[in-house]
């Protein structure tokens, strides 16, 4: 049996999850916004003491890669990192969106017996903008990771013929505004650590490790610091 702790801190979900292989034991998840720097290694911590479990015997750490926020991907992934090189296990990773893909078949199995069904993750960006893929029911990539601004024209190229099925914290926004005559939006989603337990550890079974020293988020899009307007002179 292989400990795995993972982490997921790309959006405003701050969830963690220590699992034995494929199986759940321990898990911690904030769903209140951005605290990750504040809640992170506290709930490592609490998992640890929860299943009676030294840090010396986790066998590897997943991070969920990105997209999503630049604060919150440098907070999961340096922490990732400091862990597996203080323990010398290995690092290995999963994109934000097919995570989120993976979770939605894990909490409607169903889906996986319909080949006419897409699913398209979308990460809540800026204003309009959102970070989105599309997978198929079998988690194929169908759509490459992009930064999309929403609009009635989004997602025009996927097949009509296909029912698509939306979802995220970037869901709201297309509520209103998609035109796609089989689009199905459902807001109720929320990402967690237990929805990469499998794609890491098949990850950790194949032997797909990261390198612990040059290992980087996957950003998608530069970092824009922006000043306050209370600090404008």
């Amino acid at each position: 049996m292989s400990l795995i702790l993972n982490l997921d801190t790309a959006t405003a979900v701050c969830s963690v999850a220590l699992a034995e292989d494929c199986r759940v034991i321990s898990q911690r998840t904030d769903l209140e916004g951005r605290n990750h720097a504040a809640l992170l290694t506290a709930f490592i911590d609490e998992m640890l003491r929860e299943a009676g479990i030294e840090p010396a015997a986790i066998d590897a750490v997943g991070v969920s890669k990105g997209p999503g926020s630049y604060t919150g991907l440098r907070i999961g992934v340096s922490t990732a990192k400091g862990i597996a090189y203080a323990l010398s296990v290995p690092l290995l990773s999963a994109g934000t969106l097919e995570i989120m893909a993976n979770g939605y078949l894990l909490l409607h199995p169903e889906l996986s017996a319909e080949i006419n069904t897409l699913l398209c993750p979308l990460i809540d960006a800026r204003r309009m903008e959102v970070y989105t893929a599309c997978f198929d029911t079998r988690m194929n990539a169908a759509r490459k990771v992009t930064a999309e601004i929403v609009n009635e024209n989004s997602f025009s190229d996927l097949p009509g013929n296909k029912k698509i099925i939306f979802f995220g914290d970037g869901a709201a926004k297309c509520e209103k505004v998609l035109s796609h005559e089989n689009a199905v939006v459902d807001t109720s989603y929320t990402i967690s650590a237990t929805h990469m337990t499998e794609l890491i550890f098949h990850r950790f079974r194949e032997g797909t490790y990261e390198d612990v020293a040059y290992f980087e988020p996957f950003y998608l899009k530069d970092f824009i610091a922006t000043i306050p307007k209370n600090k404008i002179i």
